[in-house]
């Protein structure tokens, strides 16, 4: 969220181990009380760590929240000799360093259905299920995340989050490796029904444009059957695992998360058939610019290497 970043890695050699750790410095209280949204970030990295050690020839073996006496161990991961069934990670490797948030108009042109299947069944791999809704429950999620995005820029809270982490009007020698800089806002919504959050807030961006966005946008829903930590990480791996194939298939994409931060406004996203699971995420995909990259942290941060 927000690219904050909360994750750190350490790596113990003589056992080939892998721990994923919260970062609970980088959370954001406000619009993420549980700290639901600061699990999927750290999922989503925890898939690319999966997707690495498979490109290097190793085979991941993973556990999720292995010790509930330190919560903020996430994962664990063990290298070990290839085997089981991760070998197909490998393939999504380029689209780590290729996948961008885009936050730019996209065209109306429709996904596939071959390929809709495919990321559905991505998802699927990692305990999550994909749904694309359509027709009345596609207009009910976009006024739901109209809805939350009014709040949210009335919100004295989100928008102190939104002063914290993002960067409007930094000069370019600005080198913070976090947050959203400016250049990657993309431009003010004049038109269209795109659920866009305008990361500007109050504020006044100079150069900024403004486009006309789709009118009907093509989101996906990811959701669990449960709602504790241990889902958000398989939601948070199974949203990088999406991204990535969607990347590699040469989709766009940008996040959709605004009702998901209003607990009255994340209940009625649920699958409306069955009335049941919890929206984790909500993606929108769609042909278009890829965006700018944004800024990380360098790998001096983010990991330590042990004996």
């Amino acid at each position: 969220m927000h690219n904050a970043q909360p994750w750190h890695f350490r790596y113990f050699q003589d056992s080939r181990t892998f721990h994923v750790r919260a970062d609970l410095t980088r959370a954001i209280p406000h619009s993420d009380p549980d700290n639901r949204a600061l699990h999927l970030g750290c999922g989503a990295a925890l898939l690319n760590l999966r997707v690495a050690v498979v490109h290097e020839g190793w085979y991941p073996v993973t556990r999720l929240m292995p010790d509930p006496s330190d919560p903020a161990l996430l994962a664990t991961v063990q290298l070990t000799g290839l085997g089981g069934d991760e070998s197909h990670l490998g393939v999504l490797y380029p689209a780590i360093h290729q996948r961008h948030t885009s936050r730019f108009p996209f065209e109306e042109t429709e996904i596939p259905e071959g390929l809709r299947s495919a990321l559905g069944d991505a998802a699927r791999r990692e305990g999550a299920v994909l749904t694309f809704p359509a027709s009345w429950h596609l207009q009910e999620v976009l006024e739901l995340l109209a809805e939350a995005e009014a709040r949210n820029l009335t919100d004295r809270g989100a928008d102190q989050d939104l002063s914290q982490w993002t960067r409007a009007g930094a000069p370019p020698a600005n080198t913070t490796a976090e947050g959203v800089p400016d250049y990657a806002f993309g431009p003010r919504k004049l038109g269209g029904k795109a659920p866009m959050r305008d990361f500007a807030g109050p504020r006044v961006v100079v150069g900024r444009g403004a486009a006309e966005f789709e009118r009907t946008p093509q989101l996906a829903l990811i959701s669990t059957a449960h709602d504790h930590p241990e889902d958000w990480l398989r939601a948070g791996q199974a949203m990088e695992r999406v991204l990535l194939l969607a990347t590699h298939e040469g989709l766009s994409s940008s996040f959709a998360t605004q009702a998901l931060e209003w607990t009255d406004l994340r209940w009625p996203l649920r699958d409306p058939v069955s009335g049941t699971g919890h929206t984790q995420v909500v993606l929108r995909l769609g042909y278009g610019p890829k965006g700018p990259s944004t800024p990380r942290r360098p790998v001096t941060e983010v990991l330590d290497i042990l004996p």
